[in-house]
């Protein structure tokens, strides 16, 4: 079956999958090493024990190609699809000591973005019937960035910026070392190239409207209630993208859709999310 696989770029992923491999097993695996002979083949499915999105198959296939040139597989779903508990995702097979060896770093990756594509797909759901998008935050796990963000486009969302080299968010620290909105958006206007956005964060409507004064391209709504967020929407009136940040739940989700807002932002996608149960088992 054919697989989209949402422009992953297997290069950083070959950096994350080696690092995790060599935290695995620095020295080999003791147990597999002694217990498996060098030359022995095996074959092994994946089964999902629970309902949810998969994200991450091509992560997971490199994870045993990397440790077996030779192994193979046989995909039974494609990448950001809807399953259900008890399909089978994958068959595959190739060295039994690869297909050992590599049973933990696999899963795991492939369990932690498929948690990550599952809590975007339920945002999409939830925002479903309004114009909002549901985006990211950089509260990822460290050194995982690269696959928590393509896990939230698997499951439908959208990326923020990917780090703090792509992108200005004038938040309340800057506002406060820097003295103003004002004066926070005229710096970084000076520095940053013209085909950056400027974005500033926004507790209250008298921010809310210095940002726009001062130019911002996208205003951050933190921590409002609906209604405010609503009153702040209508003000800005489309002369700059509001985004909604702080507190954000999928029971909410609806509701904050509801305001008009462009963007809804939740570090809930990656900071928190449940891995979703998925099993390897030798046939």
């Amino acid at each position: 079956m054919a697989m989209t696989q949402m422009n992953l770029d297997m290069t950083l992923a070959d950096e994350i999958i080696h690092r995790a491999l060599r935290e695995d097993m620095p020295m080999g695996d003791l147990t597999t090493d002694s217990t498996i002979p060098e030359q022995q083949e095996g074959s092994a499915r994946i089964v999902a024990k629970e309902d949810g999105v998969v994200a991450g198959l091509p992560v997971f296939m490199r994870t045993f190609t990397l440790l077996d040139p030779r192994a193979s597989f046989n995909l039974l779903v494609e990448e950001g699809d809807f399953v259900r508990k008890g399909t089978v995702l994958m068959t595959f097979g190739g060295n039994a000591r690869a297909l050992l060896k590599g049973e933990r770093t696999a899963l795991n990756l492939l369990q932690r973005m498929s948690g990550i594509a599952t809590m975007t797909h339920l945002f999409v759901e939830a925002l479903s019937g309004t114009e909002t998008k549901i985006v990211d935050t950089r509260k990822t796990a460290p050194g995982l960035r690269y696959l928590d963000k393509y896990a939230v486009r698997a499951g439908g969302g959208t990326n923020h910026r990917y780090c703090l080299s792509d992108g200005v968010l004038i938040k309340d620290n800057h506002i406060k070392a820097c003295g103003s909105i004002t004066e926070a958006v005229k710096k970084a206007r000076a520095v940053a190239p013209h085909t950056i956005r400027i974005e500033v964060e926004a507790e209250s409507m008298e921010m809310v409207k210095e940002a726009l004064e001062a130019g911002a391209d996208i205003i951050m709504l933190d921590n409002m209630t609906n209604q405010q967020m609503a009153d702040a929407v209508a003000f800005v009136a489309g002369r700059a993208l509001t985004e909604a940040s702080g507190n954000v739940t999928i029971e909410r989700a609806a509701a904050i859709g509801g305001t008009g807002v462009n963007l809804v932002s939740s570090g809930a996608l990656t900071h928190s999310v449940k891995a979703m149960d998925i099993s390897m088992r030798f046939d």
